[in-house]
C-alpha cells in the first residue's frame, strides 16, 4: 500500500499515520484477532466494513458525544495517500486516549457468563439465579476493564476505574457509554439485530472535552446476533468474530501464538457476516461504500 505519511503505530487491526496539524490517518486493515492474538489469515474487505460501520455509528451518536472523525472521504485525505486506502481509512483529530476499555453489556455472555457461572455475579454485581447464557440482563451494565500497554485487558471495579480517571470523569464515561449502547441497541433492534454488548474507547482534547474515538459498534468491538434465530442457552449465531472464536474453541487451540491457520470457509463466512451486518444495520449496499 502506497503512503508517504510517517507511520506511528500498528495495533492488532489498525495502522496509524501522522497527517500533521494535530491529525492522524487511521487505517483499518483486514487483520483479524481473537483472544488478543492476530490470526495468520486476513479477511478480505474487513477493514472497509469496520470503517463503514464506524462512520455510520459515529454520525448516529454525534449529538450524544463528540467524536474524532474529520472525514472518511478520500478526497479530504492528505497528499501521498494511495487510492487503496479509500474506504478503510479515517482522517481523525489526535486526542489523548483514556486508558480504560469502556464496556456496556445488555446480555449475559463471554467473560460475564463465565463469572456468573462461577460466583453468580457480573463484575461483582449480584445477578438473579438461574439465568441462561446469552439471556438479557435485568438492565444494561457498565463494566470497565484495564487497558494495559501489553497483555490482556482485565476487569476492574468501579472504585479502581475512579482511581484511574477520577470520579467525575468516571460518571461521564459511564453515562455516555450506556447512552451509546442503548441507542445502538434500539436502532439495531429496529433492523432485526440484537446488540448484546460493545466496547468503546474515549480520548481527551486539550481542553478536557471527552471524545469518542477508535471504532464504534463494529463487529470487532461488539456482539451482534440476528434476532430471528436468537434463543438464550448457548452461543447464538452472530455477525461478529464470535464465529471465529467458536471455531478455535472447537479445535482446542490453547490461545497462545501463533494461531493455527484460519480455514477458507471460516474466512469466507466471516466476510459474509461482516458485510451482512453493515447492510442490515445501515440499509445501504456495501458495494456503494468507498473503494468498492
Amino acid at each position: 500500500m502506497s503512503i508517504s505519511l510517517p507511520h506511528t503505530y500498528s495495533g492488532k487491526v489498525r495502522d496509524l499515520y501522522d497527517a500533521g496539524a494535530g491529525r492522524m490517518l487511521m487505517v483499518a486493515s483486514d487483520r483479524l484477532s481473537v483472544f488478543d492474538v492476530i490470526l495468520p489469515d486476513p479477511v478480505p474487505d474487513k477493514g472497509r466494513v469496520l470503517t463503514a460501520i464506524s462512520a455510520f455509528w459515529f454520525a448516529a451518536m454525534a449529538d450524544l458525544i463528540p467524536n474524532h472523525v474529520l472525514t472518511v472521504d478520500p478526497a479530504g485525505f492528505p497528499a501521498g495517500v494511495g487510492p487503496e486506502f479509500a474506504g478503510r481509512s479515517m482522517l481523525v483529530e489526535v486526542t489523548t486516549p483514556v486508558r480504560m476499555e469502556c464496556i456496556a453489556r445488555g446480555h449475559l455472555f463471554g467473560g460475564a457468563w463465565k463469572e456468573y457461572r462461577e460466583v453468580g455475579t457480573v463484575q461483582g454485581r449480584p445477578m438473579p439465579a438461574g439465568m441462561l447464557e446469552a439471556e438479557a440482563l435485568p438492565e444494561p451494565l457498565f463494566t470497565p476493564t484495564s487497558k494495559p500497554e501489553v497483555g490482556h485487558d482485565l476487569p476492574i471495579t468501579d472504585a479502581e476505574a475512579i482511581d484511574l480517571v477520577g470520579a467525575d470523569r468516571f460518571e461521564e464515561i459511564r453515562a455516555v457509554t450506556l447512552a451509546v449502547y442503548e441507542r445502538g441497541a434500539r436502532m439495531a433492534a429496529a433492523r432485526g439485530i440484537i446488540l448484546a454488548d460493545t466496547k468503546l474507547e474515549f480520548g481527551l482534547r486539550e481542553d478536557g472535552t471527552l471524545v469518542l474515538i477508535d471504532e464504534v459498534l463494529t463487529p470487532d468491538s461488539s456482539r451482534y446476533w440476528p434476532a430471528e434465530s436468537f434463543a438464550p442457552g448457548g452461543s447464538p449465531p452472530s455477525f461478529d468474530k464470535q464465529y471465529v472464536r467458536d471455531h478455535y474453541l472447537a479445535i482446542g487451540w490453547d490461545q497462545t501464538p501463533p494461531a493455527p491457520p484460519v480455514p477458507a470457509e471460516v474466512v469466507a463466512g466471516t466476510r459474509a457476516r461482516y458485510i451482512e451486518a453493515y447492510e442490515r444495520l445501515t440499509g445501504l449496499p456495501f458495494a456503494d461504500w468507498y473503494g468498492g
